[in-house]
């Protein structure tokens, strides 16, 4: 069992950047793909990025291309989302996720956090 919580959300201006991060409950967590998805009021949640241990390169939604990083803190059981030029269409409930197949499918994957709010404001 893997405990996931995401922290770093706030309101932000168009253009800003913020790191959100995941902490896992265990090393375990390690071990797994770790992911990232998003869900806008009155969407559906949608893949954002993903990254596979020790296996390059990670996937990224278009829409977050160039402007997204994922990054992994194995000493840490972390995983971070790097959020750069963010725009109004970005604002959403950021979700982190772990599961053992790096997929754009949110069925791929075991354990997820609470989430955290992204506003972005123009």
């Amino acid at each position: 069992q893997v405990q996931l919580a995401e922290s770093g959300g706030g309101s932000v201006q168009a253009g800003d950047s913020l790191r959100l991060s995941c902490g896992a409950s265990s090393s375990t967590f390690n071990g797994y793909v770790a992911a990232w998805f998003r869900q806008a009021p009155g969407e559906g949640r949608e893949f954002v990025a993903a990254n596979t241990p020790d296996v390059p390169p990670s996937t990224y939604a278009d829409a977050v291309k160039g402007r997204f990083t994922i990054s992994r803190d194995y000493a840490n059981n972390a995983a971070y989302l790097h959020m750069n030029n963010l725009k109004p269409e970005d604002t959403a409930v950021y979700y982190c996720a772990a599961g053992p197949i790096q997929a754009r499918s949110e069925a791929s994957y075991i354990y997820w956090g609470q989430g955290t709010q992204v506003t972005v404001s123009s």
